[in-house]
């Protein structure tokens, strides 16, 4: 499913004579195929942009997904979760279930992204905790509004081609920052074995007080964890809080704390 594909957006750019640097671009298709009872987005190439399980929608298939969940090691009560990019809806859908007392919004810039998670992917209409917003994510991380009101930021915005973030600049990650409370913490999904990954670590660093890798899933997702505020790490408390996690979600809490104390090593 991984295959590396040239950017249909960057094509369609380049055409028309448009600076691929820009925001404004030209969609790929949205395309769906589906495998051994899960359903798969793609836009245009065989890249993966989420999975759902057609008999548990609301699970997170893809274990990239679920590492985008490591917060729940250190925030237990989030009010208001935004993620970037909506991609199949995953992550939303598991947030706004697992969290009743939690606002939850998902800023996603092509609407046809929007549309096909409404009517393939099971993505819940709007109401008073659920805001999906057809807009650019880079505005919405710069309204001045959003400042200091977020516990949880998840951001997973990639192209056609899948293998670096559409924003990555240190400019973005700091917005992102201003828009978490002091103890906010924001994870992002980046390929550790692409050059767009050092680029978003140090950008990340320079923002953040403390920034941590899960180890690598897919075979080059690696998920970062930035936190605000440095945490303390005591891994004892830390697998007694896994094992809440997995009591209450079934996710596997257990490995993102092992893969903590193993990324302390390196």
């Amino acid at each position: 499913m991984l295959i590396k594909r040239k950017s249909i957006e960057a094509q369609a750019n380049l055409k028309s004579g448009v600076s691929t640097t820009k925001r404004k671009v030209k969609y790929a298709p949205v395309t769906l195929s589906e495998m051994d009872g899960c359903r798969f987005l793609h836009f245009g190439t065989e890249w993966v942009q989420g999975a759902m399980r057609l008999r548990k929608p609301d699970w997170l298939e893809l274990e990239y997904a679920q590492h985008m969940m490591a917060w729940m090691l250190f925030i237990e009560k989030p009010r208001h979760i935004v993620q970037l990019g909506l991609g199949t809806a995953s992550l939303t859908k598991f947030c706004y279930r697992q969290f009743p007392e939690a606002r939850i919004t998902a800023v996603e810039l092509n609407p046809a992204v929007i549309a096909i998670c409404q009517s393939m992917f099971k993505l819940p209409d709007n109401d008073e905790r659920l805001t999906v917003l057809e807009m650019d994510g880079e505005d919405y991380v710069n309204e001045n509004s959003h400042y200091g009101t977020l516990d949880v930021m998840q951001v997973d915005v990639y192209d056609a081609t899948a293998r670096g973030p559409v924003l990555d600049s240190a400019q973005f990650y700091q917005a992102c920052s201003d828009c978490l409370k002091p103890e906010g913490i924001l994870t992002v999904n980046l390929f550790g074995d692409h050059p767009s990954f050092i680029k978003n670590i140090k950008a990340l660093k320079f923002v953040f007080d403390y920034v941590i890798c899960l180890p690598e899933v897919h075979e080059g997702n690696v998920i970062a964890i930035a936190f605000n505020t440095r945490p303390t790490l005591d891994f004892t408390a830390l697998h007694e809080r896994a094992a809440q996690i997995k009591l209450s979600s079934k996710l596997p809490a257990k490995s993102w704390v092992n893969g903590l104390q193993e990324a302390l090593k390196n």
